[in-house]
């Protein structure tokens, strides 16, 4: 049996900190369905001021990925990493054992826009560990292009969890299909621009579509349109 479950992008909450514009798909409700999507505990879309950012702070058991959408951040861990991520690149924290690290706009001049997505880990209190992979505008055009998965020689970051990511930027007028990875799991979709419908829903900007029981998505956009699928276990 399908199953759809439809988040307006209204409905989503949020909090304007003056440094921090935050829209949260799940959590901080009372709703019981707006808790998480399976393992999708956390999708959270957040600007952030120049040269503002979060302090550093702990995680345990938890993958943690970062999606800028417009400008970089700078991060820093208690492994030792310290980079930039910038638009058009994906990174994952494995926190496992434990993590402590900082994100901070590294710009002094422009907002950071970027989403943060936490996943439930099947590997808990491994070692922490850390990505960070490119995927050019170009090689999403008219593409679902993956960009994480649960096997380590797949393309994009390596996640411990049977969950798989991908990014699409489609042109008006285009239909593809998703096929769902793995028995179990379900389909968030989450529209980063444009308008499109899946399974017969129509989708606008920061919409977003759970879908469970399918084998696959049908997608067709109405006009330019970028698009964020997680595919991720729906126990978690």
């Amino acid at each position: 049996m399908s199953n759809t479950i439809f988040h307006a992008a209204n409905t989503r909450y949020h909090a304007d900190y003056g440094w921090l514009n935050a829209y949260r798909s799940f959590g901080q409700t009372a709703d019981p369905a707006r808790q998480a999507f399976g393992a999708l505990q956390i999708l959270n879309d957040d600007t952030v001021a120049a040269g503002r950012g979060f302090g550093t702070h702990p995680h345990q058991n938890m993958e943690i990925i970062t999606i800028p959408l417009a400008g970089a951040l700078e991060h820093q861990d208690s492994l030792g990493h310290q980079a930039v991520i910038r638009a058009g690149e994906v990174q994952v924290m494995s926190a496992g054992s434990g993590i402590a690290h900082s994100e901070k706009n590294h710009s002094t001049q422009q907002p950071v826009h970027f989403l943060q997505i936490w996943i439930s880990t099947n590997q808990p209190n491994a070692a922490p560990r850390y990505d960070q992979q490119a995927f050019a505008l170009e090689s999403r055009r008219n593409q679902l292009v993956q960009v994480a998965s649960p096997n380590p020689d797949e393309a994009g970051v390596w996640l411990r969890q049977q969950a798989w990511l991908h990014l699409g930027a489609l042109e008006a007028g285009f239909a593809t299909e998703y096929q769902v990875k793995r028995n179990g799991n379900g389909v968030y979709a989450f529209v980063l621009r444009g308008a499109m419908t899946i399974n017969g829903q129509p989708l606008g900007p920061y919409d977003g579509l759970g879908s469970w029981g399918e084998d696959s998505l049908q997608i067709q956009t109405h006009s330019s349109a970028e698009v964020l699928l997680l595919d991720v276990p729906l126990v978690a």
